[in-house]
């Protein structure tokens, strides 16, 4: 019998792992955990965290008998790596299971944007309005739409672009070639990309090589009027950067599901009586404000993932990765 601690956990989420992983000893906290927030028990085998966690080398720290993590998403960057190969400690992830969920959320963002949706739900809403002069949109069929990053979400984002009758380029370090002759794509460098694209949707994993992929460079790059959408880690583009970007008019307008230093801006009562900020740039929590606050700016609370089914293969998939490890045959390692 395991000792397995759930954080970031939905009452439903619960009831859902307690049929499956019967016979061990389970707690659970709908709250994240972090520094400012660490584990309520102490003495676990197993941890399981969402993205909202933060596992910080102090948080391992007071995980004496730790062995395993258990993370309920694709990325992993809010897990210390080093600390958990210091201590043994094995990490797991989700590698697939919403690719038609959160591509079909970018393609939700792009729709918000060329049609006005959102500007014309609060003209009628708030102001009684039906007039649709200031409301002109413009057609996704014909346009160029840039596709960065073509993982498993990324290829499904390729294939929605093509049936909205848009020419598709896909710029990825390793490209699949069958994959582009089959659904007509054209693999391109990322400079001639961004000049070509009239939408550009981000779809890479956050590491060292994708900090700021797209910066105040490659925003220069892009092509006048274009738009931006971003489901997959806030930190793989300069805010500030993009700030100014939509400023200056060079971009048109941005689809945001992830932004940098959104934990600080998500929970700011905690981030105001943390006892050390330094962590944080506040540059960047103040240009996530203004971004919110941008009328050509539609931005989300990291929600692209969330839904029922891909919520539950999350949960399955969770469950395998752990029974996987107490057979001693671990799946889906990260580190």
């Amino acid at each position: 019998m395991a000792s397995i601690a759930f954080y970031g956990i939905k009452p439903w989420g619960q009831e859902h792992l307690k049929k499956r992983l019967k016979g061990h000893k389970l707690f659970f906290h709908e709250e994240h955990i972090g520094q400012d927030h660490p584990p309520v028990e102490k003495d676990i085998d197993i941890l399981s965290v969402f993205v909202g966690s933060d596992v910080t080398a102090e948080v391992i720290e007071g995980l004496p008998k730790l062995k395993f993590i258990a993370t309920r998403s694709t990325g992993f960057d809010h897990i210390d790596l080093k600390a958990c190969e210091k201590r043994g400690i094995v990490v797991s992830n989700v590698p697939s299971y919403g690719e038609n969920t959160v591509a079909e959320y970018a393609f939700a963002l792009i729709l918000v944007l060329s049609r006005r949706i959102y500007d014309a739900y609060e003209q009628v809403r708030e102001e009684g309005d039906f007039s649709y002069d200031n409301l002109q949109g413009f057609d996704l069929m014909g346009k160029t739409l840039g596709v960065i990053g073509t993982g498993r979400i990324g290829k499904h984002t390729a294939r929605i672009g093509k049936g909205f009758d848009m020419e598709v380029l896909a710029y990825d370090v390793f490209q699949d070639k069958k994959f582009a002759r089959k659904e007509k794509i054209k693999y391109v460098s990322l400079e001639k990309l961004l000049k070509e694209s009239d939408i550009v949707s981000l779809h890479v994993p956050y590491m060292k090589g994708t900090h700021h992929l797209i910066d105040k460079a490659k925003m220069a790059m892009m092509k006048d009027g274009a738009y931006l959408i971003n489901t997959s880690r806030g930190a793989v583009v300069d805010t500030q950067a993009l700030v100014g970007a939509l400023k200056s008019g060079r971009l048109a307008g941005a689809g945001l599901d992830v932004f940098e230093e959104e934990e600080a801006v998500q929970d700011e009562a905690s981030f105001l009586s943390a006892k050390d900020t330094t962590e944080h740039d506040l540059r960047n929590v103040i240009a996530d404000h203004i971004l919110v606050d941008m009328p050509n700016v539609v931005v989300t609370p990291h929600n692209a993932f969330n839904t029922k089914e891909a919520l539950e293969r999350i949960l399955d998939t969770t469950v395998s990765n752990i029974e996987k490890f107490l057979k001693k045959k671990p799946q889906n390692i990260v580190n």
